[in-house]
């Protein structure tokens, strides 16, 4: 999933632009902004970005701090 992502790490922030790059356990996510698909949206785009929450859920769960 393209987008904008950091997580920071300790006293270090990472930077991502793939979600499924970041890693499995960090101390805090600090940004989290996913790329909709350009405009106009087929049922196809739509159904895509239906999945942005979930994906934040997973990703907002791996948080250990």
């Amino acid at each position: 999933m393209i987008g904008e992502y950091t997580v920071k790490i300790g006293d270090e922030l990472f930077e991502y632009t793939n979600a499924n790059d970041i890693p499995k356990k960090f101390d805090h996510l600090i940004k989290f902004v996913q790329t909709e698909p350009p405009e106009p949206h087929t049922q196809e785009d739509h159904d895509y970005i239906n999945t942005f929450s979930e994906k934040f859920k997973e990703v907002f769960a791996r948080e250990q701090r």
